[in-house]
């Protein structure tokens, strides 16, 4: 057996990982044909990667004129520790705006979601009186309006659990 076979997840232990996983690498195509690499926060949608990014960000751009995407979920430090995902596939974007907004909600939870400077967690109370959960879904509320959705359609999917080298 090649050792790449050992070391493949199963599609479930490839859903477990993308579900335990709060960052993903995002790999789109640049004009001039070069990855434009960046870290971003995901949710997951009916199992598939789901994130939003500002209208004019050049991954907007990227995607807009070519939807191809490549994404990283990994975890590890040392070799014998390594799990990664890597999704390639293409985007569906979303536009509606009540979408956007779950997607935001989602990404605002999975990060803390805390963003009114309380650390007492979602719906404690801020130094402004209010919840943070208000603080936080007139956040979402806000940024939904200058932001798109993804969905990544996967195409190919490729994993590594170095620990079954062990």
């Amino acid at each position: 057996m090649k050792q790449r076979d050992k070391v493949a997840m199963t599609a479930d232990e490839v859903a477990a990982m993308l579900a335990q996983c709060r960052k993903v690498q995002l790999a789109t195509i640049s004009p001039d044909g070069y990855p434009h690499l960046v870290t971003m926060y995901y949710v997951l949608i009916d199992g598939q990667i789901a994130f939003w990014t500002y209208r004019a960000s050049q991954k907007a751009l990227n995607l807009a004129r070519d939807p191809r995407i490549s994404c990283l979920v990994e975890t590890g430090e040392q070799y014998f520790d390594l799990r990664g995902v890597q999704v390639q596939g293409v985007v569906q974007t979303v536009e509606d705006q009540a979408s956007i907004r779950d997607i935001g909600r989602g990404i605002t939870a999975a990060i803390g979601g805390d963003l009114t400077g309380d650390r007492g967690g979602p719906g404690g109370s801020s130094p402004q009186g209010g919840t943070a959960a208000a603080g936080i879904e007139d956040y979402v509320e806000r940024a939904a309006r200058k932001r798109l959705g993804y969905i990544v359609r996967p195409v190919r999917v490729i994993s590594w659990d170095h620990t079954k080298l062990l």
